[in-house]
């Protein structure tokens, strides 16, 4: 974290908070992007997550590059059909 500070760059990783030190302190935590930050990325990890377990991409079926990728997208499609009615609820 200390590079990411010299170059002038705030961090946006999760803090530690188990008891151990954390080397992200309350100069990045005490900014309301930061915690925006982390909602956005536990959205994110949602999708992953998602994809190992219900699609099946925690192990690869296919060999190659392109197959993969064509794994992969067709996990993220199916993913963004699941929440589909979740988000048409949202918007209406």
């Amino acid at each position: 974290m200390a590079e990411l500070r010299a170059i002038n760059v705030t961090p946006h990783a999760a803090q530690n908070t188990n008891g151990r030190r954390s080397a992200i302190d309350g100069r990045t935590t005490r900014h309301p992007g930061y915690d925006i930050s982390l909602r956005i990325r536990k959205r994110i990890e949602e999708a992953f997550g998602w994809a190992k377990t219900v699609a099946g991409l925690r192990k690869a079926r296919h060999r190659g590059l392109p197959r993969i990728d064509w794994q992969f997208t067709f996990a993220m499609a199916a993913y963004n059909l699941v929440r589909l009615p979740k988000l048409l609820a949202a918007a209406a």
